[in-house]
């Protein structure tokens, strides 16, 4: 028992510290999902970023709980924090699973739309949907085209209305310290030539495996919590509360 009360005590602040790193981890997926959503299909990508940080409210008073039961619980704290820690692993797990689904399907899903939008792209019409967001895209993350800046060369000069002999790219390839870049391919120096593909397709991973791990190595403290808590419970059974 005394080494029950001492583990639950230090769950439980550990609790409000993690709390703190699961919302960050879902407040991650849901700017993502806010600032690509026109390169995703899937309208409920950003749901494991709000269950991680319903989560993480939750996790607060759970905290408080583990705390005020390991200094002298009472049977309906140690009640109340069984059914919040079940609560707790319900979300938990469920954003984690999401995350890795979603992680998985999206891409696949981000070469098609992104192949879309660069054929779609317009260059004599940028303040269209679709230009508008591969503009976006490329000065947020500093990239240019989808494997790389060649992939521009593949728009023809008819719909760019444009010279035959002339190469260019969209004025978002452009370094921002060259101020009179006008993505021309003749000067590269002045262009990003990375894609853009890759880059988000490393950032989708790396949020959705934050938020997968963030959730996997809570969920395995609450399980720890929940067996000591269940080792306080069984020295103070529930006489007068069965259903609990």
């Amino acid at each position: 028992r005394p080494f029950a009360r001492s583990l639950l005590r230090f769950l439980g602040f550990l609790f409000w510290g993690a709390a703190a790193a699961l919302a960050f981890s879902g407040i991650f997926v849901i700017l993502m999902y806010k600032n690509y959503r026109y390169l995703f299909q899937e309208s409920f990508l950003s749901l494991p970023g709000w269950l991680a940080v319903a989560a993480a409210l939750i996790l607060l008073p759970t905290g408080l709980l583990a705390v005020s039961i390991a200094a002298k619980g009472s049977r309906y704290q140690q009640g109340a924090l069984m059914y919040l820690l079940l609560v707790l692993l319900c979300l938990e797990m469920s954003s984690a699973v999401l995350a890795q689904l979603y992680s998985i399907r999206m891409a696949s899903e981000l070469k098609s739309t992104m192949g879309y939008l660069v054929y779609q792209y317009n260059g004599t019409d940028s303040q269209g949907p679709d230009s508008r967001a591969v503009d976006a895209v490329q000065r947020k993350l500093q990239c240019c085209g989808i494997q790389n800046y060649t992939d521009w060369l593949k728009a023809t000069a008819a719909s760019w209305h444009l010279p035959a002999e002339k190469a260019w790219v969209p004025e978002s390839c452009c370094k921002e310290k060259y101020s009179h870049c006008g993505g021309d391919l003749g000067h590269l120096e002045q262009l990003f030539q990375e894609g853009c593909l890759k880059k988000l397709e490393d950032w989708l991973h790396f949020v959705m495996l934050y938020i997968f791990s963030c959730c996997i190595v809570l969920s395995v403290l609450e399980l720890l919590a929940g067996v000591s808590n269940g080792i306080l419970m069984r020295h103070q059974p529930f006489h007068d509360l069965r259903i609990l």
